[in-house]
């Protein structure tokens, strides 16, 4: 399942082989790939602003599926807004899951209730990862207007929503390598 260093793999996807400056000092490089089919992944998908969560989540679901990804292999749990996905990634970072991609929107109005949303959201969604050791991604979109969500949301700037789920194919992927490498030093 893993690469370290350089060599060959019978799943070249599954971990990447690095042409950075580290890979060319030869030192030990372990970076996940984006072969997605023996991953279970998670998402936490807000409500709020659900026109363009629905965008993310297609994105989402559009970028793990053209990697690999089974759909019996992906679970979607839907949660009123951005301030609930840290639970909610919670709860399946407990199930099984090789990575949970968090995805929400937080639009700022006239009051600092958008500096808490947001503020709490990336905390706790860190704080998951941190205390379970499974990656839990950060698809929340933080903008200042719904235009600029739209942009991110499969407009101009693409989709955060499909970057968040192709990350959690690489982080999921990375986790197992280095799983796979301990003491092989």
């Amino acid at each position: 399942m893993s690469q370290v260093g350089r060599g060959s793999e019978s799943r070249p996807d599954a971990v990447a082989t690095s042409l950075d400056a580290a890979g060319r000092a030869g030192v030990r490089v372990v970076e996940g790939g984006l072969d997605g089919r023996d991953l279970t992944i998670a998402i936490a998908c807000a409500r709020f602003h659900e026109e363009i969560c629905e965008r993310l989540l297609q994105g989402a679901l559009e970028g793990l599926s053209r990697h690999g990804v089974p759909a019996e292999r992906v679970t979607v749990v839907r949660v009123p807004g951005a301030f609930e996905l840290p639970l909610a990634a919670r709860r399946l970072a407990t199930t099984g899951a090789d990575a949970v991609v968090c995805l929400g929107v937080v639009i700022r109005g006239e009051t600092p209730h958008f500096d808490y949303v947001a503020a709490e959201a990336a905390r706790g969604i860190s704080l998951v990862s941190a205390e379970t050791g499974v990656p839990s991604l950060f698809g929340v979109l933080t903008v200042e207007t719904e235009a600029q969500a739209l942009d991110r949301a499969g407009g101009r700037h693409g989709n955060k929503g499909e970057e968040a789920a192709l990350a959690a194919i690489r982080i999921a992927n990375t986790m197992r390598a280095l799983q796979a490498t301990r003491g092989k030093r």
